[in-house]
């Protein structure tokens, strides 16, 4: 069984909210740097011997008082969140901060334990790297701190809510809305106004999204033509249809004519001719289905059946 080492005591962890062993923030999984950089906490502790004493019993006093949920000193007067923290913060367990520490009689080439060792047998990080020197001193007051030198850096480079360049564009779409959250409650925000490191934040620590709108109103649909065209085989003007070289028949009551090479008959219908069949005016065409010479169709065919 291998057992963790204490870093801190158990008051100056309270005092950071952090973990005694790996001093990372307990709600964020952050290093102190980076955490009280996004809340804008500047906790400057004395440092000399007498003025820590002194602090210390303070913070102990204070602790003691309160419900124990909830950080003391600058720490518990900073605001509740920050879009930055919850963008950087590590959602899934990081097993590799439980690791044992390199075997430095590996490293020589001297270890004699074999796999009994409990030890990790694996080369060490380049001298050369930011993150190889690293101190339990500086990651605890939050300076100098390689590790949270990265995450700030990876952190500036994220995108952000900045206000649009067009000075016509008023509106703002905000998603990921619960049913927890009202219209006085975006109401109350919207009048505290955009700060600089809270970003789509509600006081309950829910995330938003805000994206500015688009200025003014969708385009008008085009005007209808008054007329449609009934070319709707994309044939090329100079074209004719071939329906519109069949021969059309007569209407009823009156005799077809004759085929080419032969006289008129010699017999006629006899009475008057019945009056030609009722023919709609010509109007405009909206859909296919309106025109009467669609696949061939004619209106006196349709008629005379």
């Amino acid at each position: 069984m291998r057992f963790k080492k204490t870093e801190v005591c158990q008051t100056c962890s309270k005092l950071k909210n952090v973990c005694q062993t790996c001093l990372l923030d307990l709600e964020y999984g952050l290093p102190i740097q980076v955490r009280d950089t996004g809340m804008s906490v500047k906790d400057e502790m004395p440092r000399s011997d007498v003025n820590k004493e002194y602090y210390t019993q303070n913070m102990e006093r204070e602790i003691q008082n309160s419900d124990g949920t909830r950080p003391v000193g600058a720490l518990g007067k900073a605001q509740s969140s920050s879009d930055m923290l919850l963008k950087l913060a590590r959602t899934t367990p990081y097993y590799k901060r439980n690791r044992p520490h390199i075997c430095s009689f590996w490293v020589k080439g001297e270890c004699k334990r074999g796999e009994e060792c409990p030890y990790r047998h694996e080369k060490p990080t380049d001298p050369d790297d930011p993150l190889a020197d690293q101190n339990i001193k500086d990651r605890y007051y939050g300076i100098n701190d390689p590790v949270a030198d990265k995450l700030l850096k990876r952190a500036s480079t994220m995108p952000r809510l900045d206000p649009p360049e067009d000075k016509s564009i008023t509106t703002l779409y905000v998603g990921g809305l619960g049913d927890t959250i009202t219209e006085t409650d975006l109401r109350s925000q919207a009048a505290r106004g955009k700060e600089k490191d809270k970003d789509g934040i509600t006081e309950t620590g829910m995330r938003l999204e805000p994206v500015p709108g688009l200025p003014g109103a969708l385009p008008p649909p085009p005007a209808v033509e008054e007329e449609a065209p009934a070319n709707y085989f994309n044939l090329p003007p100079s074209t004719t249809p071939a329906v519109m070289n069949i021969a059309l028949p007569p209407p009823p009551g009156i005799a077809p004519p004759p085929p080419p090479g032969f006289g008129p008959p010699l017999f006629h219908t006899m009475g008057p001719p019945p009056p030609p069949p009722f023919l709609r005016a010509p109007g405009p065409i909206h859909y296919p289905s309106q025109d009467p010479q669609r696949m061939g169709a004619h209106a006196n065919r349709l008629g005379s059946s």
